[in-house]
């Protein structure tokens, strides 16, 4: 779909690759990040153009729409993982979780609604956690579990435009987010055992998932959600709570 793509979290990561693939594409291509400075670094490589948004915070996400004309894309990526067990979890952190995940997509997909042209596409990042549970990932699945629903109601909504809203639901993929996975002793190898395709994914390869679903190939398409994770919902998530428990002398 030609006009303007806006993509949340597009500085770094899946969002990075979402961001670059729309321009590839020929479309005009907003960068928004919480992070103003790399939002404006990715912006300049890819000669698009960079606002600063925090998704928790709902006037930075409204003043992060305005001016962009012929928006006909809205992609969300911002999101984080805090893990711990429920019996353990500080308030703070799964409010955190919930803040940026689960309330930063309602506000996105919020802003977006009256903003996006007729016919448009609205895209959310969702995740494996929204349908495979991990022990001490409650705060993060309980998020992008609401993620899936929320989209499915958006979709509802907006039908009568002909904005079409779909996630996408990535398992593991090699990221900045994910970086820090290999502190953890053998967390990234349980997650590549219970991948039937046998590796971690590539930011490119959600980024095709969503130019896809934004396009007109996808035009019958709104309310779902898009397993593109190696398999990795086939089997079982890794015991991410153990492993940290394993750590603690």
């Amino acid at each position: 779909m030609s006009g303007t793509a806006l993509v949340v979290g597009g500085a770094s990561g899946i969002g990075l690759a979402v961001a670059k693939a729309f321009v590839a594409e020929g479309n005009q291509v907003v960068v928004a990040d919480v992070n103003a400075e790399a939002a404006r670094s990715a912006a300049d490589e890819m000669g698009a153009r960079a606002v600063a948004m925090d998704v928790t915070d709902e006037a930075s996400v409204a003043a992060g729409f305005d001016g962009i004309e012929d928006l006909r894309t809205v992609v969300s990526c911002a999101g984080l993982t805090i893990p711990g067990a429920i019996t353990e979890l500080p308030l703070e952190q799964w409010q955190t979780t919930i803040d940026v995940c689960l309330t930063g997509s309602f506000l996105v997909l919020k802003h977006a609604g009256p903003r996006i042209a007729d016919g448009g596409s609205i895209v959310v990042i969702s995740s494996l956690n929204g349908r495979q549970p991990g022990a001490g990932m409650g705060a993060y699945c309980a998020s992008k579990a609401g993620v899936t629903m929320l989209v499915e109601v958006a979709a509802l909504e907006l039908a009568s435009r002909g904005v079409r809203v779909n996630a996408v639901s990535p398992g593991l993929v090699d990221t900045p987010l994910t970086a820090g996975l290999s502190i953890v002793p053998g967390l990234t190898d349980e997650y590549i055992e219970n991948t039937p395709l046998g590796r971690a994914g590539r930011p490119d390869e959600i980024a095709d998932m969503v130019t896809l679903l934004a396009s007109d190939k996808a035009s019958w398409i709104t309310g779902a959600a898009f397993d593109v994770n190696g398999g990795a919902h086939l089997q079982r998530y890794p015991d991410v709570l153990g492993k940290l428990r394993a750590m603690v002398p």
